[in-house]
């Protein structure tokens, strides 16, 4: 039977610190050498017979067994997991030193002090006997175990397995004598640590206590049934004391940086406290070994080699295994091939899995940037990820500090906190069923936007035809109108829109710049990003149809570059609402739990939103991550909502940039002159040709060419037609 040891793939511990180790090796070699020279130099001067002693010991047979030891050094030096992959041969190597020392107890020396004991000094004189023949008895039985290590299909299956467990049993017992003295070195870090203040305490006691623990994790990670032990939440050097923990705290509940602005954000503390979230390590290990255990069962060979536990999921890595074909001979003879299992076959067995497992909401999907095949299974202890939790986070505050547009998304499947800057996506499509967590996300985005932004640097527009939603909003200094609950008054302000968006085009032409940013930069006026927020975008589609489409197609692909960003949200994603044109537009992509797998690729172009657990679980797709990323959404409580919309309605400050989508007075005098019906007739047709010309109108309205010009004129305006 061939060897079924498999190399095992390398902990994060020691991937994430290449650099910290080499160091550290560095400086263990250095202090090697340095102690068996200072030991050398000790028992020469203080014992002049020990050298004599040791030397006539073994005699010649200290080459063949210090080469075994400095090989076996070496690997755990550089190659420590070829001790486990190849234990055979190191047995083997060591059964062959021996075999040499035996050897050369045979021999005796011409002269010095071998003449007596032989080259193989005198404890293998005493092993060997006086008797050559005896000696050569002996030798027999080590020379057979010695080839069978070398060779052990030579023998049989039951000695293989035998062998087997016995070199891994030595393995593990090596892994288990550095743990405890790892447990230990922990243990006396943790009692100085708390017999000395944090002041007096010497920074490198931590790291040096710290380090047996480390070294246990790089060297010894190699499993062949068990998962590998998840990182500890806390450890004696990782936790910082309970006072340091609170002044990096601390500055996170004061309010970010208005950026020049006379208005005053809200303080953080206005949100809930971040929950502390607790992972019990053993029913998550015993859940990844019934996988391993289950796929086994039906002959599919995989090894459960990463497990990183999130907010409502916990994500096991499975690596493939191996799979033995026959020789290459026509009798099945031959050195036997081996080939990796294929993921189908993992595939295949998802109802066996969730019957193993007791749940029904499996879903595999490749780890980005690992080989390994990724599953997510709901975990065992479900935690909440609040609003604080993901704004006190690192990417979060460097999204608003680099004046962007930041959300606070949620946690993915490792519990690193998302957040995403609408700024640079451009625009945001949500599509999920009643009761997974849609309106709770726009709530978190329209949340995050008002800790971070003032009203003269962000404006909003909300659409909200269920009344109920957005309306709480109303009153605060960011609306530009009154939350729009009437679908018939979206076709106006939409039009308006497409007006502003105009203006500000001539505007950024006029200045000489690109895009808000630049505009705003040399501007003395600066202009307000313009956020679009629609609650329910099916009862739009369903009233206004294509000139509601056509609207959002133009605003989404021109409003970048003019700061309006469009936030569009569904529970009904069908193809009548989520058409496609609009989604080629709106690159950025929520799905949450859906009906089917037919409404998952209508907002994803691809299957896996009806396999959700619902409030809040759900599938991100963005330029960053082509392929959907789980992520828990943040909580966002009413209570929360109410703080916010009281602070800015206190609050009282300058005046703010005017936001006109109202009609111009020219248009106005234009819709004395010129009968509405036809203008809503030219609107229609210029809304399905972009390109629509004057003598086009001439002959489609019956008109005459002045008429049709003004029309033209105030098409152009609405940004309806491509000006000419």
């Amino acid at each position: 039977m061939a060897n079924t040891a498999r190399p095992m793939r390398r902990s994060p511990v020691a991937a994430s610190n290449g650099k910290l180790w080499s160091r550290v090796f560095l400086a263990l070699d250095v202090a090697f050498l340095a102690a068996v020279l200072a030991v050398g130099i000790a028992f020469y001067w203080y014992y002049p017979d020990a050298w004599e002693r040791a030397y006539t010991g073994l005699g010649y047979g200290w080459v063949a067994v210090l080469g075994w030891a400095a090989a076996a050094l070496l690997a755990v030096r550089y190659r420590p997991r070829w001790l486990y992959r190849f234990w055979n041969l190191w047995l083997a190597g060591a059964g062959a030193a021996l075999l040499a020392v035996g050897a050369l107890s045979f021999f005796e020396a011409d002269y010095g002090p071998l003449v007596f004991v032989g080259l193989g000094g005198r404890w293998a004189g005493a092993a060997m006997g006086e008797s050559a023949v005896g000696g050569v008895i002996r030798l027999i039985p080590l020379a057979l175990i010695t080839l069978l290590l070398i060779h052990p299909r030579a023998v049989g299956k039951g000695y293989w397995l035998g062998l087997t467990y016995a070199g891994k049993g030595l393995w593990y017992g090596a892994a288990g004598l550095a743990k405890g003295i790892a447990i230990v070195a922990n243990g006396v870090y943790s009692g100085v640590a708390r017999l000395s203040s944090k002041e007096t305490r010497p920074q490198w006691i931590g790291s040096a206590a710290s380090l047996p623990v480390r070294l246990y994790s790089a060297l010894f990670r190699h499993r062949s049934t068990a998962p590998p032990p998840i990182a500890p939440a806390a450890t004696a050097e990782a936790a910082p004391p309970a006072e340091s923990s609170e002044a990096v705290a601390a500055p996170s509940s004061a309010p970010l940086s208005a950026n020049g602005s006379k208005w005053k954000l809200p303080s953080m503390d206005l949100l809930s406290p971040a929950e502390v979230h607790s992972t019990d390590e053993k029913p998550l290990r015993e859940m990844g070994e019934n996988i391993r255990r289950a796929l086994a069962d039906h002959g599919v060979s995989v090894e459960v080699a990463d497990i990183k536990a999130g907010p409502r999921i916990v994500r096991y890595g499975l690596l493939p295994g191996w799979v033995e074909k026959r020789g290459s001979g026509k009798d099945g003879s031959g050195e036997p091939e081996r080939s990796r299992v294929r993921v189908h076959s993992i595939l295949a067995r998802e109802k066996d899995l969730s019957l193993a497992i007791s749940t029904p909401n499996l879903r595999f999907e490749p780890v980005p940037g690992e080989a390994l095949l990724g599953l997510e299974v709901p975990t065992p202890t479900p935690s909440k990820v609040t609003m604080r939790e993901v704004m006190d986070s690192q990417d979060f505050r460097k999204i608003a500090n680099k004046n962007g547009l930041p959300i606070a998304l949620g946690a993915d499947a490792g519990g690193d906190s998302v957040s995403l800057d609408l700024a640079g996506l451009p625009h945001m499509m949500i599509a999920g069923a009643t009761g997974s967590g849609k309106s709770v996300c726009i709530n978190s985005i329209v949340a995050s936007m008002l800790l971070t932004k003032p009203p003269d640097q962000l404006r909003m527009l909300m659409v909200d035809p269920k009344q109920v939603e957005l309306t709480p909003f109303n009153g605060i200094p960011h609306l530009v109108l009154p939350v729009i609950t009437d679908v018939d008054d979206v076709s106006p302000m939409l039009r308006g829109l497409i007006r502003e968006m105009t203006r500000r085009y001539k505007s950024m032409a006029d200045m000489g710049t690109r895009n808000i940013s630049g505009y705003n930069a040399k501007s003395k006026e600066p202009m307000p990003y313009l956020v679009l927020i629609v609650d329910e975008l099916a009862d739009l589609m369903l009233v206004g149809g294509f000139e509601i489409e056509q609207s959002l197609v133009r605003l989404a692909q021109l409003g970048r570059a003019a700061g309006i960003h469009l936030v569009l949200a569904t529970q009904r994603p069908s193809v009548k609402v989520v058409t496609g044109l609009l989604k080629a537009n709106i690159p950025t992509r929520v799905a949450f739990a859906v009906a089917s797998q037919v409404d998952a690729r209508v907002i994803l172009d691809s299957v896996g939103a009806e396999k959700l657990l619902g409030k809040g679980d759900m599938l991100l797709v963005n330029n960053d991550s082509p392929k959907p990323r789980r992520v828990q959404g943040t909580l966002v409580l009413d209570d929360e909502i109410e703080k916010l919309v009281d602070y800015w309605l206190e609050q009282k400050g300058p005046p703010l940039p005017d936001v006109n989508l109202e009609d111009d007075e020219e248009d106005a005098e234009f819709a004395d002159n010129v009968d509405e019906s036809l203008v809503d007739k030219a609107r229609e047709l210029a809304l399905r040709n972009p390109n629509l010309t004057s003598s086009a109108l001439e002959r489609r309205l019956k008109i005459g060419g002045s008429r049709a010009e003004q029309i033209v004129e105030v098409l152009e305006d609405e940004g309806l037609l491509i000006p000419r």
